[in-house]
């Protein structure tokens, strides 16, 4: 990892509950793996991470290298973090669960390609004894653990920016490019942002968008301009950055010069800088440093045989298992104004990595240089 990201995952793990190391009795052998009197295992342990797609920065930018480095440090370096992305093949992800179990995880932590498509894998994993943490998306099947952030929350900062950035037009007509349905995070953004869009806009389009793909969200967004006209468009609903950049090329190549306010997800690098540039409205920060630090202790906790009383705060329900222990994270509406509180001051990004030779002078205009 590097020095920003450490700087980043540290900081946001010292305010952050942390999981008891502490344990009981003398150890024994068991297998290959230490444990103590009361069978709880050590630390020299194996917790696989399984991540669902590599297009999307977030996943091997922040995620993985966060949670390895927590995994570290509950486990003084002992632990061994297994990874695998499934590149958004819900197939592959599950071949990759089969092979966690036969190398004999301890515990796993999944963000499901497919949260239903996903249980079978679930089920196999509990029945081999494996603790699976849900991270990001709450995946069907019998999980012990759940954390992301408030989706729906995610959804309603979307919404109200949007309607912030429209004023106080009557009923404007706006495209919805939701995410894909086969992730369960695409219909809580969805829900929270109509709970704000509702009755206060005109859906003109909407689409949900296979993959979350930036090239299907440029395709469906030229079938909205056609459909309704470009300029009938008043605002774009953009369940992420990624989209919103296919979705941002299709407006100006079929030449809207003033570009609609367009919403936007996970703070990515080129999303940040389209937002200082003005094309994109804003974004969603999503603090991950202290979502993977939570999943991290999670599992450490689970494959140790460890409660999670000290770290989850709450609990949620999937279709088949109730009272699953989570954590949800808050959010933060990313917009031009705050760009150095948020990705900045987190060490998220630098300056200089915003603030290329080719935004130079728009970083000066929103007084980042």
């Amino acid at each position: 990892m590097n020095t920003r990201m450490r700087r980043a995952a540290v900081a946001v793990a010292a305010t952050t509950m942390a999981v008891s190391l502490a344990a009981c009795g003398s150890a024994k052998e068991s297998g290959d793996k230490a444990t103590t009197d009361s069978g709880k295992k050590g630390d020299d342990l194996k917790i696989g991470l399984l991540l669902p797609e590599n297009v999307t920065a977030r996943y091997e930018k922040f995620d993985k290298p966060i949670i390895e480095k927590k995994v570290g440090e509950l486990t003084g370096g002992k632990a061994e973090v297994v990874y695998a992305n499934a590149k958004q093949d819900a197939t592959l992800q599950s071949q990759q669960v089969d092979t966690m179990i036969t190398n004999k995880v301890d515990a796993l932590i999944i963000d499901a390609v497919d949260a239903k498509a996903i249980e079978n894998s679930v089920k196999k994993a509990k029945d081999a004894g494996i603790p699976v943490v849900a991270f990001d998306r709450l995946a069907e099947g019998p999980i012990d653990a759940y954390t992301s952030f408030d989706n729906e929350e995610v959804g309603r900062v979307q919404g109200t920016a949007l309607l912030e950035a429209l004023g106080d037009a009557a009923k404007p007509t706006i495209v919805m490019m939701n995410g894909s349905i086969t992730d369960p995070n695409a219909a809580l953004f969805k829900k929270g942002a109509k709970s704000v869009l509702d009755g206060k806009v005109t859906y003109g389009k909407e689409y949900d968008t296979k993959e979350w793909k930036p090239e299907n969200a440029n395709a469906n967004m030229e079938g909205a301009i056609t459909a309704l006209g470009k300029d009938k468009i008043a605002g774009v609903y953009s369940a992420n950055d990624g989209m919103a950049g296919g979705i941002i090329q299709a407006l100006k190549s079929a030449g809207i010069s003033k570009l609609p306010p367009v919403t936007g997800q996970d703070a990515e690098l080129a999303g940040v800088q389209r937002i200082v540039t003005g094309e994109q409205f804003m974004s969603v920060y999503k603090p991950y440093p202290q979502e993977g630090v939570v999943a991290a202790e999670m599992a450490v906790a689970l494959a140790k045989g460890e409660k999670l009383d000290t770290i989850a705060t709450s609990k949620v329900d999937n279709a088949g298992t109730k009272g699953i222990a989570t954590v949800l994270v808050p959010v933060v509406s990313l917009t031009k104004d705050n760009i150095k509180d948020t990705v900045i001051k987190d060490g998220i990004y630098t300056l200089d990595e915003i603030c290329t030779a080719k935004y130079k002078a728009a970083c000066t205009a929103a007084g980042l240089k």
